[in-house]
């Protein structure tokens, strides 16, 4: 029998990070067969006219598009 090792993510919850596209703060993360996924809550831009209802975006993202 042969025993997977799960290797310790890079970032940690509410940690700031940077990928092509934005920046953002880690939101959750979870353990994957082939690595790290991380759920990324997006900064907000400026605050439209209308006003806001929540945050604007939340992207999943491997470990290797992630930068500190």
């Amino acid at each position: 029998m042969s025993t997977g090792m799960i290797s310790k993510p890079k970032f940690s919850q509410d940690q700031s990070v940077r990928f092509i596209g934005g920046k953002g703060k880690v939101k959750g993360l979870n353990s994957e067969p082939g690595g790290w996924l991380y759920m990324v809550e997006m900064e907000m831009g400026p605050e439209p006219e209308m006003g806001r209802i929540g945050y604007e975006t939340t992207v999943v993202l491997s470990e290797v598009d992630l930068l500190a």
